[in-house]
C-alpha cells in the first residue's frame, strides 16, 4: 500500500551494472577454462546460447547447481543500492526487473542479497533444471519471439516490446520509472511518456546516449551517480509533491 499521497508509480529495474556492478554471467567465461569454447562459440550463437552451451560443458566436468549458486553468492549489492530499493518497496511501489540476463543468475543473486521479495517478478530468459540436473538457459517467451528486429537490444528480447505489455497490462494505468545503464535501456526509454521518469546511471551508455539524442525523449530524465543518490531521488519523485531535480 503507498503512503498516503505519494504518486502512483511501477519502477522497472535493469539488473547488470544497475542493481550490481558487474554482469553476472561474465564469471562463466571468466572464472572457468572455458575460454577457448567460449571464442570458438561466440560468434556463432546469441548470448543467452553462449551461457546455456557454456553451463552444459561445465555440468559434463561435474559442476553442479549447487556450485553455481556458490559463485552467484559471491555477488554483493551495495548497501546503498539495497537502501534504495527497499525505500522504494516501502513506499508502495511494484518493482520488477528487466534484464537479457538469465532468471536463475538473477533470482539467486537477489536472494542472497536480502531484495528478493522486494520485486514482483523478474523478466528475463527463464531458466529449467532437466532431468539430469543441468541447468538450461531459454530464450525469452520461446523462439517464435525472436529476432524482433529492434537495433538496439538483443536478439531474443526487445525492452521495449516489453514496456508496451507491461503498460497495457497494468489496470492502474501508474507512470513508470526505468532504472538503467546500458544501450539496450535506450529502447525501453523511448517508450515512456511526458509523465514517466527514466533514472540512467551517469556515465555510462544510456546516459550519453541520452545527452547526444537526435529524437526527442518524453520522460523527465534524473542521472545518477550512486545508490545513495538514487534513494534520493527515488524518494523525492514518489513524495506528494515531487521536488525539482537536477539531470
Amino acid at each position: 500500500m503507498a503512503n498516503e499521497g505519494s504518486r502512483e508509480m511501477m519502477i522497472i529495474w535493469d539488473f547488470d551494472q544497475t542493481i550490481i556492478t558487474d554482469d553476472c554471467d561474465h564469471w562463466v567465461v571468466l572464472d572457468t577454462n572455458l575460454t577457448k569454447l567460449f571464442h570458438r562459440i561466440r560468434d556463432t550463437l546469441s548470448w543467452h546460447q553462449i551461457i546455456d552451451r557454456m553451463m552444459d560443458e561445465l555440468h559434463a566436468q561435474g559442476k553442479t547447481i549447487n556450485d553455481f549458486v556458490d559463485r552467484l553468492n559471491k555477488f554483493t549489492i551495495d548497501p546503498q543500492m539495497i537502501s534504495a530499493i527497499r525505500s522504494a518497496h516501502e513506499l508502495g511501489c511494484e518493482m520488477k526487473v528487466l534484464s537479457d540476463g538469465n532468471h536463475f543468475f538473477i533470482e539467486t543473486i537477489l536472494k542472497n542479497n536480502g531484495v528478493f521479495e522486494c520485486f514482483s517478478g523478474i523478466i528475463a530468459n527463464p531458466t529449467v533444471v532437466d532431468e539430469e540436473g543441468r541447468l538450461r538457459i531459454l530464450p525469452y517467451k520461446g523462439k517464435n519471439r525472436f529476432p524482433h528486429g529492434c537495433m538496439l537490444c538483443s536478439p531474443n528480447l526487445c525492452k521495449g516490446t516489453v514496456i508496451d505489455e507491461i503498460r497495457h497490462l497494468d489496470k492502474k494505468k501508474r507512470g513508470i520509472i526505468y532504472i538503467g545503464d546500458g544501450r539496450d535501456d535506450l529502447c525501453p526509454t523511448l517508450k515512456l511518456t511526458e509523465q514517466d521518469y527514466v533514472l540512467p546511471k551517469e556515465k555510462k551508455s544510456l546516459h550519453h546516449m541520452l545527452t547526444l539524442a537526435k529524437v526527442p525523449i518524453k520522460p523527465k530524465i534524473h542521472a545518477w551517480k550512486d545508490g545513495e543518490q538514487l534513494e534520493n531521488n527515488l524518494i523525492r519523485l514518489l513524495s506528494p509533491q515531487p521536488e525539482v531535480l537536477e539531470s
